[in-house]
């Protein structure tokens, strides 16, 4: 990787610690295409210049809790992407997605400045994808299951299976996936005792039940290795 000039690694690392609860050195130093001594150059810098990093011994750094920078400014390359995002996001088949990512958009618009707000504008009336010609909307849930995804909350779900039956559920959300437009739910189900794939679109109604559940401490790659030997054994049983 490429090294960047001091001041843009300086400002790109302050934009990491303001992201994320806590950074280790060593993420920091893949990142930039640096070592490790130069992080920690760049983090001393950054203490003198007046920002409370917080170093936590063994785990990394972090900003002081209640502490507030200026708001972040965007590159024309960081705009443009973006704005292409919005138009990729404007097919997707969710409402709410669309609704809530579109009222982002137009926050972030607000802070481009003079021509680089003109050329943002004119990338979005030049910009078009064809899939779903006609905007159509099949679901409205993925915020509400984002949310009860990240807070650990158990949502109940009346469930249209693609043989056409309907079942009452309590899920524990785990993870999200996007395929040709279709939003699909990795959640714990408690009716079948085990994890399973749902269609957002064929949630029929969803409600909140404000139970919170423990945090299954398992990557998505830990799950998918467990799902495919899963399989595997699934698939071994049936040939005996």
């Amino acid at each position: 990787m490429e090294e960047k000039p001091r001041l843009s690694r300086l400002t790109a690392i302050l934009t990491q610690l303001q992201s994320s609860k806590i950074v280790t050195a060593t993420t920091l130093a893949k990142k930039h295409g640096v070592s490790v001594r130069t992080i920690y150059r760049d983090i001393r810098t950054l203490e003198k210049s007046g920002i409370p990093i917080v170093t936590e011994e063994g785990r990394g750094y972090s900003i002081m809790d209640g502490y507030k920078l200026p708001p972040v400014m965007f590159t024309e390359d960081e705009a443009n992407a973006l704005i292409t995002a919005e138009q990729l996001v404007l097919k997707n088949k969710d409402a709410s997605f669309v609704q809530y990512y579109s009222e982002a958009i137009l926050k972030i618009r607000a802070l481009l400045k003079g021509s680089q707000k003109d050329k943002a504008n004119l990338l979005k009336d030049r910009i078009y994808f064809t899939d779903n010609y006609f905007h159509q909307r099949t679901s409205n849930h993925l915020m509400r299951i984002q949310s009860a995804l990240t807070n650990f909350k158990i949502l109940n779900i009346d469930y249209l299976s693609l043989e056409n039956q309907s079942t009452n559920r309590d899920i524990e959300p785990f993870a999200l996936y996007n395929t040709q437009e279709k939003w699909l739910l990795i959640a714990y189900c408690r009716l079948r005792k085990a994890f399973r794939v749902f269609r957002i679109d064929h949630i029929q109604k969803i409600v909140n039940t404000n139970q919170r559940f423990e945090s299954h401490n398992m990557t998505l790659e830990e799950y998918y290795k467990s799902y495919d030997q899963h399989s595997q054994e699934t698939f071994k049983d049936k040939k005996k």
